[in-house]
């Protein structure tokens, strides 16, 4: 595909901001994403970016789609959330054999619409049969479930003496797994991220993904999807996955309080908090961080994109500095949300949004920093580890 056509996806996703931020309210009633709204995305072809082109999709630099959920974000949390995750599926699709390829998408891009959600902490069991495996459990937070066909689910293989000898994502059609309606929280209310329940279902081994191949840049999808972004980490796709909603969300509550601020009177001095200094100040220190992250996020991803376009290998230097970089971002944004809201008034604490939506981005924002791609001790253990010339040993590098 080429740069017009995804620049064109972009557009089309910035047109719909508006109406996505109107029914931002009405995701959280909902406790998922209104139908409406993954629809019209979908009809942007935004699921498709990183998606093979074999199977009608765009197989599009990353930066363009890490853009558009930024963009979404920032005009709903849940939503942007939604998106980037369900929008990364199809780049994890596009690792395995060709044959669970061609029961997703069709083996000419039939349906090429069809979306996947996930949920990859492996809480459930495999046993190996002939010709696969027998799955069963309970798997949490898949967000976006509700609105899609196929799932793929963590689970550790054992050996005959039950000793887990390999982790597998287990690729699931919508008829072999139950969705169960527990989704009722503080923050990122929109996202539908329910319980998945699975009982005794047969997984072709061609629809079980061990992580080792993946992780060697070495997965079996590679021989049929040349697209230079299949041949990123898994690790700096998927916890950019997860960093990239937490930045728009970030500075759609920049942008939306800078806005109300220019506005606000607080009584009790009777002065426009537009004219407070320590304000001002408030909204530099916030405004770089949430910059700062988006450099960073988007600088390594796009880093990473140029060697692996050019025919080149990745350091580990490099892979972890994406890692470090992730986490810290999601840090960063949360503390600058929190600036914002302690300079909010108390108005921004009553039910629904507060004034421009920064409750609703600071409950989001603390929610989102909770996901296990968040982790930052362990992403900054693997930097220290490597810049001291140490093995790293991690899946997630």
């Amino acid at each position: 595909m080429t740069e017009d056509s995804t620049a064109a996806v972009l557009a089309s996703v910035r047109a719909l901001l508006p109406a996505v931020a109107e029914r931002a309210a009405e995701a959280e009633e909902l406790r998922r994403i209104p139908e409406a709204t993954v629809k019209e995305l979908a009809s942007t072809g935004f699921f498709r970016l990183l998606q093979p082109q074999r199977y009608g999709g765009h197989g599009a630099d990353p930066a363009v789609f890490y853009d558009c959920v930024k963009e979404i974000a920032q005009a709903c949390g849940s939503t942007g959330w939604v998106a980037s995750v369900l929008g990364v599926h199809p780049w994890h699709v596009a690792l395995y054999e060709k044959a669970a390829q061609d029961e997703v998408w069709g083996e000419n891009g039939e349906r090429a619409d069809t979306r996947i959600s996930s949920s990859y902490a492996p809480t459930g069991t495999a046993a190996r049969v002939d010709g696969g495996f027998r799955l069963s459990g309970r798997w949490h937070f898949s967000s976006g479930c509700d609105h899609a066909q196929w799932i793929i689910l963590g689970a550790l293989v054992p050996d005959a003496d039950g000793n887990p000898v390999d982790m597998r994502a287990f690729l699931l059609p919508r008829t072999d797994y139950e969705i169960k309606d527990v989704w009722d929280t503080v923050g990122l209310r929109g996202t539908g991220s329910n319980d998945i329940l699975v009982e005794d279902v047969f997984v072709p081994e061609h629809r079980a993904l061990s992580y080792g191949p993946v992780t060697a840049l070495a997965a079996p999808g590679l021989d049929i999807n040349p697209e230079p972004v299949f041949r990123l980490p898994y690790a700096a796709v998927f916890t950019t996955t997860i960093s990239s909603p937490i930045v728009g969300i970030a500075q759609g509550a920049w942008d939306g309080f800078v806005s109300a601020t220019r506005e606000r009177i607080r009584v009790s001095y009777g002065q426009k908090v537009a004219e407070d200094p320590f304000a001002q100040i408030r909204l530099a220190r916030s405004a770089s961080d949430i910059d700062a992250a988006w450099r960073q996020l988007r600088g390594n991803i796009g880093e990473m994109y140029d060697i692996v376009s050019a025919g080149g290998e990745l350091s580990t230097e490099l892979r972890a500095r994406a890692r470090r970089d992730q986490v810290l971002a999601t840090e960063r944004c949360a503390a600058a949300v929190d600036l914002l809201m302690e300079n909010a008034g108390g108005n921004a604490m009553r039910t629904g949004a507060g004034p421009a939506g920064v409750q609703r981005a600071w409950r989001d924002i603390h929610t989102g920093r909770g996901h296990a791609a968040n982790d930052p001790e362990r992403a900054l253990l693997m930097f220290g580890q490597d810049a001291l010339g140490l093995d790293v040993q991690d899946v997630m590098l």
